[in-house]
């Protein structure tokens, strides 16, 4: 599993990518138009997880550096220098298949493997570890797989989705136990691909989970 990260122009600081919201803009279309505008991505599933809003989290001087950085010369007063709330959203796709436009304040914009992230700025080690935590709570929703896998898919396929999340190897018979006894799978028919007697079955969430 990889998390999108970009670092800022002549700073070395790494951040996750955000964005602001218009004055009569609605929150969950900014977060739809920003993620558009950085991957390219459009009717994807999105997560809002939580709200980061300790006063702690604020230091003017890093913004004030990355403008600077970026060749602007910020007034003292100007509101890119004011105090933000960080409303955090996720989703999960198939990174191979996402375009990279980086914003004009960055010098690179670029997935990173969980365990191998750079040092974040500010509290977006935070943010990451509890998107990783919320993540992991919901792996038996629908949408853990809505952007990963086909519409039917085998049990290897689902299990190897909840192993990248969970960042560990899960025994394949207790797994598939417990999927299967949740009720949220409708099992279909097999997927031949040459051996008869070893076709898995095919399986898709049932409506409404």
């Amino acid at each position: 599993m990889k998390i999108l990260i970009m670092e800022y122009h002549n700073t070395g600081w790494f951040a996750l990518p955000g964005g602001f919201v218009k004055t009569t803009e609605n929150l969950n279309a900014a977060v739809k138009r920003g993620l558009k505008e950085r991957t390219g991505l459009d009717n994807i599933y999105l997560e809002q997880f939580y709200t980061f809003g300790d006063y702690a989290r604020f230091d003017a001087s890093v913004m004030k550096g990355i403008l600077e950085a970026a060749g602007f010369q910020p007034e003292s007063d100007h509101w890119l220098l004011d105090r933000f709330l960080s409303i955090a959203y996720y989703a999960l796709v198939d990174y191979r298949k996402v375009t990279l436009n980086p914003d004009p304040l960055s010098d690179s914009f670029n997935w990173y493997t969980v365990n191998e992230l750079p040092p974040l700025m500010l509290d977006h080690d935070k943010i990451v570890q509890k998107a990783l935590e919320t993540l992991r709570l919901n792996l038996n929703r629908r949408l853990v797989g809505m952007n990963l896998l086909p519409t039917k898919f085998t049990m290897k396929e689902l299990r190897k989705v909840h192993e990248a999340i969970l960042g560990e190897p899960i025994r394949r018979t207790t797994f598939q136990r417990k999927m299967l006894s949740l009720g949220i799978l409708e099992r279909h028919e097999k997927r031949y691909t040459g051996k008869a007697h070893k076709a898995p079955y095919l399986y898709s969430f049932v409506d409404g989970v």
